[in-house]
């Protein structure tokens, strides 16, 4: 196994070098010149996405998809891997991560309008869409389509399921499990059973539970659940880490200045920061904005083609804001608890993701531990229902609606899985498959960025985004 896992790690750094790297940012300022800055619109995209597209087709409204989206990008890489990055590439990598989310929007709304643009209607009415119809019908690569699919139904059990559901246990642990009162639950048992081991499998039950529940609704269940879950989520979030920096008040301009500087320049970092080179800043902060934002791998544009809409324009542009709230938001945020805690508390350079994570927030006195616990719980459910919608919709151009079945039943035994197993080797599997799934994605971007153009032309820039909204 440990054979197997220096292989696929090998493999994984190789994906993740900088020819891809530049790739994916490459494309990102492509798009982003090409639209004329698309990311000018932001606003007008945040008014659309709480509209109602009376006259569209679709199966889930424009909120609906946005907040299947939002639930399958706003999970662990909002959390723990922004910590990651800062801890492995210094607090330069906050930056490389914000600037990787302003860029994806471009890349975010080009794929969103290429998903709904080849979006096919099945025998039963439903509208299925994604890089893989993209591939497909706009460039007649079916070829590339299957790989994708490939990649993305693995992907979903690494990214969106089992990654999601460990760091739950892991959090829980860090915040209970030296508790007497679990360990004499445990006891209760016998076999030698383990308050840690207890929380797993408690906690793995009743996620899959849960999860087995929403996911056997389909696309308007999880959509329904999603629409709920979201707002409370990301709003209880984003006000407890305001309260964070309130308290780190002092602090959090020096950590601008510490984001920024180091940045550029590696001898800025200081503090014991490990990896704190411009080179390791930029890495890392660029994997972990993807891993955070999706922007460039082609899975919220599976759920954009199910938004009830008559032009692909305005489910873009809606679908866009998925990266301006989860990385340009709710990463910075994150980004500035965690480096205002470290300055205010030097010496926490030298750990990892997961204990810098929870090292830093439980610094903050009664609220900190609380804000990281139900933030990364809510989080890492919300993203394990979106994820797997897209597994699910790979899993379906592969084999038919045969496959979807068979597929939840796996998803929900992945959630328990993961949650009582060692997780490293699936996380570096997980990276490997993500950047495996990019490429055929960002080769229909780039290949198809005329179509983007032509349409963004016909009903954003001619003034007729509204045409048939029903508004």
């Amino acid at each position: 196994m440990q054979t197997i896992h220096d292989f696929i790690k090998c493999i994984d750094g190789w994906l993740w070098g900088p020819p891809l790297l530049i790739l994916l940012m490459g494309t990102h300022l492509f798009l982003t010149f090409r639209l004329r800055f698309i990311q000018r619109y932001i606003g007008t995209a945040i008014r659309i996405s709480f509209s109602r597209d009376t006259g569209g087709v679709g199966d889930v409204s424009h909120f609906g998809a946005l907040s299947t989206a939002l639930a399958a990008t706003i999970g662990t890489g909002n959390i723990v891997g922004v910590a990651t990055a800062v801890a492995l590439g210094g607090p330069g990598a906050v930056l490389w991560m914000w600037l990787t989310g302003v860029f994806g929007i471009a890349t975010k709304y080009s794929e969103a309008l290429l998903s709904v643009k080849y979006r096919v209607k099945t025998s039963d009415g439903t509208m299925l869409g994604g890089p893989m119809y993209a591939l497909e019908k706009g460039l007649k690569a079916r070829w590339l389509a299957v790989l994708f699919c490939i990649f993305t139904a693995i992907a979903a059990f690494g990214i969106g399921n089992m990654v999601q559901a460990n760091a739950v246990v892991k959090i829980l642990n860090q915040s209970f499990g030296d508790s007497a009162w679990l360990a004499t639950m445990a006891s209760w048992f016998g076999g030698g059973m383990t308050g840690a081991a207890l929380i797993a499998w408690t906690a793995g039950g009743l996620m899959a539970a849960i999860t087995a529940i929403v996911i056997l609704g389909g696309v308007k269940s999880i959509a329904r659940t999603c629409e709920a879950l979201v707002p409370f989520m990301a709003v209880f979030y984003i006000a407890g880490c305001a309260f964070i920096l309130y308290v780190n008040a002092s602090f959090v301009w020096p950590a601008i200045r510490c984001i920024f500087a180091s940045a550029f320049n590696p001898a800025a970092a200081g503090g014991g920061f490990v990896g704190a080179t411009v080179l390791m800043a930029a890495r890392y902060g660029i994997a972990r904005g993807l891993f955070s934002n999706e922007s460039g791998l082609g899975s919220a544009p599976i759920v954009a083609a199910a938004a009830r809409t008559n032009n692909p324009v305005r489910q873009a542009l809606v679908s866009a804001t998925g990266t301006f709230w989860d990385t340009v938001v709710i990463c910075a945020m994150t980004g500035l608890v965690l480096v205002s805690t470290m300055l205010a508390h030097p010496g926490m350079g030298t750990m990892k993701g997961d204990v810098l994570t929870y090292a830093a927030f439980s610094k903050i006195p009664y609220i900190g531990t609380t804000v990281l616990t139900v933030g990364l719980l809510t989080f890492v459910f919300s993203t394990i229902l979106g994820w797997s919608y897209y597994g699910e919709r790979a899993t379906e151009y592969l084999f038919g609606k045969r496959g979807i079945l068979p597929y939840r039943l796996a998803w929900v035994v992945a959630v328990l899985l993961g949650s009582v197993i060692s997780l490293e080797l699936v996380w570096d599997f997980a990276d490997a498959m993500n950047a495996l799934m990019a490429i055929p994605n960002v080769i229909a971007l780039l290949l198809l960025n005329g179509v983007i153009v032509s349409e963004t032309r016909k009903y954003l820039w001619e003034k007729r985004l509204d045409e048939n909204s029903g508004e």
